[in-house]
């Protein structure tokens, strides 16, 4: 899986949520000031030789959609995150998280019991 640029993934995560649609679609759902259309284009057409984005021509017209899942995309990133900054563990993750001052007592909590859940599922 490619990695994508910041605006590549803006203009993922637009398509993710509209499932399909043509530049125009895509610039209205960007916020103000909304950048070129050439500039959207020429991004969507990037994701078309990197095969993470399709298209339907009608006429003189291009219907974009995404390639691949939302879901798809963040597991491949998230596994390379893992992968390159952690040496692939899980326990340096949960270090790395555990020495940040800002989480919260109820988002520990969550991980426990996800924690607890999945060493269910692995015996």
């Amino acid at each position: 899986m490619v990695t994508l640029t910041k605006a590549e993934e803006k203009i993922m995560k637009l398509l993710w949520e509209l499932e399909k649609g043509f530049i125009k679609d895509i610039i209205a759902q960007m916020p103000d000031p909304k950048p070129p259309y050439n500039s959207v284009s020429t991004i969507v057409r990037v994701l078309v030789k990197k095969e993470i984005v399709g298209f339907n021509k009608y006429g003189g017209t291009y219907e974009y959609y995404p390639l691949i899942s939302k879901e798809e995309y963040r597991k491949s990133q998230l596994g390379s995150l893992v992968k390159g900054y952690f040496n692939n563990s899980l326990s340096q993750v949960v270090n790395f998280f555990s020495e940040n001052k800002n989480v919260k007592i109820e988002e520990v909590n969550e991980a426990i019991k996800m924690l607890e859940e999945l060493k269910k599922k692995k015996q």
